[in-house]
């Protein structure tokens, strides 16, 4: 009887923690609302020996099982382990997240002449050394990354669809160039692991949630999310990452993701303002967070701000889709100044200070009057939705 207890609790402890090594750390019902990534760790990096302990314990009623019960006696206990293999191999080959979003296999760039991603897709653009190049949004959602080196300097190119959070990181850790995997999520957010240390990297921050580098932080890269025709405006050379024809049918699935039109529980987006899914356009300055209604940007074209004493400027670009941020203060000026918009057709305005009357462009440059030449700082801003912002930046503001 006893031997009966230990044979059966064994299998439900063995299946549970397969179960749960998967679950805490990918999107199932009720996985990502608590805090259980210390857990989960834990059960990831022992699972071999919760394996070696429960197969031990239910090894000897086993073998008694089969060898002196009865036939009928011997059908449950089989099929008991029928399906936990069937589970192990599930939870181990089938379910976890760099299984089910592959690496491209082949990471090919193209110039604007040759280029064949449509002008209008969303793009993660980043520039170092005179060296640009963009990645679209809907062939990085499926992989979740790309390792690359811009003008010299090794880049990760991260973006998480659950969050619809885009983020670039210097992947050096201790002063070499590592190696990630994506590993699952937490909170619905995308999780790396290094391939050194074995820490996880949280992609809408950067920071080590858990393993040997907890609380570090990895180094963010300045970059933008644009349409690839605005990009391309700014950045005429720039090369273009071409989506893996091995992953067509991936890419498929995400059609529509960068406009908002994709339906999905995790990826579609709520139109209205402030609910979970809603998109929100985010900025971390001077240590203090804010967020930004898109449908408010949407109809404003332009928001100037105050953020712990600085004068910044919220700007969407005549496509709908780019934004840029700048910081208003003018050195030469000894002060900030503030902008307007002026409606030229449905597709173009014009931005004027009200304090020179100066018109700039989109790129935050001076382009006609007294200011003509200057060129304001451009801040990092994200585009995201407003649940993902919230959780990761629970102390933000919200621009009304």
């Amino acid at each position: 009887m006893i031997k009966g207890i230990l044979f059966y609790t064994g299998c439900i402890l063995l299946i549970a923690f397969e179960i749960l090594k998967v679950y805490f750390i990918m999107p199932f019902p009720g996985s990502q609302e608590s805090n259980t990534i210390d857990l989960a760790y834990f059960i990831h990096n022992n699972i071999f020996w919760i394996r070696l302990v429960l197969m031990a314990i239910i090894s000897i009623p086993f073998y008694q099982i089969i060898t002196k019960a009865k036939l009928k006696q011997k059908v449950l206990p089989i099929m008991l382990l029928i399906f936990y293999a069937v589970i192990f191999y599930l939870f181990n080959f089938k379910f976890l997240a760099d299984r089910m979003f592959l690496l491209p296999q082949h990471v090919i760039f193209s110039n604007s002449g040759t280029n064949k991603v449509p002008l209008k897709s969303l793009v993660v653009g980043v520039e170092f050394n005179g060296e640009a190049k963009a990645f679209p949004i809907e062939v990085i959602a499926y992989h979740h990354q790309v390792q690359d080196t811009i003008g010299g300097v090794p880049v990760l190119v991260t973006y998480c669809s659950v969050c619809r959070t885009a983020r670039v990181y210097s992947p050096v850790i201790n002063g070499k160039a590592e190696h990630f995997r994506l590993v699952g999520m937490d909170h619905f957010n995308a999780m790396f692991e290094d391939a050194t240390t074995k820490t996880w990297w949280r992609q809408s921050t950067g920071e080590a949630i858990a393993g040997e580098l907890k609380g570090d932080v990895l180094r963010e890269l300045p970059s933008h999310q644009m349409t690839l025709s605005a990009w391309l405006q700014l950045h005429d050379q720039s090369l273009i990452m071409q989506p893996d024809k091995n992953f067509a049918n991936k890419y498929d699935e995400l059609k529509g993701f960068g406009d908002g039109a994709l339906k999905s529980s995790l990826e579609g987006r709520d139109t209205a303002s402030w609910q979970k899914k809603s998109w929100i356009v985010g900025i971390v300055h001077n240590g203090l967070a804010r967020a930004y209604d898109w449908n408010d940007l949407q109809k404003l074209k332009i928001i100037n701000d105050t953020l712990n004493g600085d004068s910044i400027t919220l700007v969407l670009n005549s496509d709908k889709e780019s934004f840029v941020f700048f910081s208003s203060g003018i050195d030469s000026m000894n002060k900030s100044i503030t902008f307007f918009v002026s409606i030229i057709d449905s597709k173009n305005f014009i931005i004027t200070d009200r304090q020179t009357n100066s018109i700039w462009n989109v790129e935050g440059v001076c382009i006609q009057g007294e200011l003509k030449g200057t060129k304001l700082k451009p801040l990092q801003g994200y585009q995201e939705f407003w649940h993902s912002w919230k959780t990761f930046h629970p102390n933000t503001t919200v621009y009304k």
